[in-house]
């Protein structure tokens, strides 16, 4: 079968993938609205095109945090890549380095992070954190990234609890005996390590993230004009706006519809990305034409990786990149 879009590599995932693994995967929270709301929200945004404005060259790279990728798509962190592909996320830094984009790494890989360093050297990588109650533990693993050479802190504020995924409560969702958290010397359970995760973090945690690393601080999971300001005030160099794929709470606002405010909230005083419902190249589009400087993609990437692991996952992002190179050139 010919893949020629991003739904084609999502029936591929389906079919194939065993059915615990799909079910992580696609799962949203409660009723599944915001996950649904995260891809119709883009439906109902409408271009204005303009005419005879000689489109014959078009450059389609940007910089993030000064760093030059090779067009305005990154990979979110998403956790359990194994579950899609033997080479988990080796394959996933070694696609996003051929391709000359960044990939922000999740705590819960299933690789560790000098697995992932090796796999693609001097490529851009960010790491993803979720602050634990055991400090020492999110301690280590930011000296750690750091010394491994991640560009990037990005700081996850949305899970102080995880969100209730029904498929994977009737699955009894749990990874396979031979995977493992690798980053983490613990066992897993439901959703994440029975209640490692901080509820207490506040704003302040920032301060003490700082405290620990030189790498620039990027807050993910603001959806709202007045975290947007806090972010700001407490000195992040980057935002993105995330919803958590639609994971956590469900009736939450699509995170193109909450980019419009972010962005005025912010007045470019900070880079701000998106994640969440990107499925085609004029989705990017949309999402620049509102004001973020790069999104990132979760799901697809997955389905990538379940189709071909690394080859897999450089093809959903070429797709991704001539479907955004046309669209530009079609808006004018």
């Amino acid at each position: 079968m010919a893949m020629v879009c991003l739904s084609d590599f999502e029936a591929y995932a389906k079919k194939y993938l065993p059915k615990m693994a799909w079910d992580y995967f696609a799962a949203g929270a409660d009723d599944c609205n915001t996950r649904d709301e995260n891809i119709l929200a883009y439906k109902r945004i409408r271009f204005r095109p303009r005419m005879l404005r000689d489109v014959s060259m078009m450059d389609i790279r940007t910089r993030i945090l000064g760093t030059e990728i090779s067009f305005p798509v990154g990979i979110a962190p998403t956790g359990f890549h194994q579950l899609a592909w033997p080479d988990g996320e080796k394959s996933t830094a070694r696609a996003a380095k051929a391709m000359n984009t960044c990939y922000i790494a999740s705590t819960y890989s299933t690789c560790t992070l000098e697995e992932i360093s090796v796999a693609a050297p001097r490529a851009l990588r960010w790491f993803q954190l979720y602050i634990h109650r055991n400090r020492a533990t999110s301690q280590q693993l930011v000296q750690r990234a750091e010394a491994l050479g991640f560009q990037a802190l990005v700081l996850t504020a949305d899970l102080p609890y995880a969100g209730r995924r029904r498929a994977d409560i009737r699955n009894g969702f749990c990874l396979p005996p031979h995977m493992k958290l690798k980053n983490l010397e613990q066992d897993f359970e439901y959703g994440l390590p029975p209640n490692s995760l901080d509820p207490s973090v506040t704003w302040n945690d920032i301060y003490w993230l700082q405290s620990l690393t030189h790498l620039p601080i990027i807050i993910k999971g603001i959806l709202t004009k007045e975290d947007a300001e806090l972010a700001v005030r407490h000195g992040v160099q980057g935002i993105i706006v995330s919803n958590h794929g639609g994971r956590q709470l469900d009736e939450g606002p699509a995170t193109i519809d909450a980019l419009v405010e972010v962005v005025e909230a912010v007045r470019g005083r900070v880079e701000v990305y998106l994640d969440g419902g990107i499925r085609k190249g004029s989705d990017v589009l949309k999402a620049l034409a509102l004001g973020a400087k790069c999104v990132f993609i979760g799901r697809p990437a997955l389905w990538g990786l379940a189709y071909k692991g690394e080859e897999g996952l450089q093809d959903v992002l070429r797709i991704l990149q001539d479907e955004f190179r046309l669209s530009m050139a079609l808006a004018g």
